[in-house]
């Protein structure tokens, strides 16, 4: 299934983060995660969109703070 990735920004603004064909499997782990990394950069999942028009699930993102 393809997956887009979009960090939501601190003003609101939506930024696409990137779109790549992910597993059953790992789509299957949302259920028991709540954090993502991509490209060197953990983001904490807020919500999800199946959008069926596209045939892709589109996953919101705020991006964690490195301590």
């Amino acid at each position: 299934m393809n997956v887009i990735l979009f960090e939501k920004k601190p003003d609101g603004e939506l930024r696409q983060l990137e779109e790549r064909t992910w597993t059953m499997n790992m789509v299957t782990a949302l259920e028991h995660v709540n954090y993502i990394v991509a490209g060197g950069q953990e983001y904490e999942t807020i919500e999800g969109r199946l959008n069926v028009d596209s045939g892709k699930l589109e996953l919101l993102l705020v991006p964690m703070r490195n301590v």
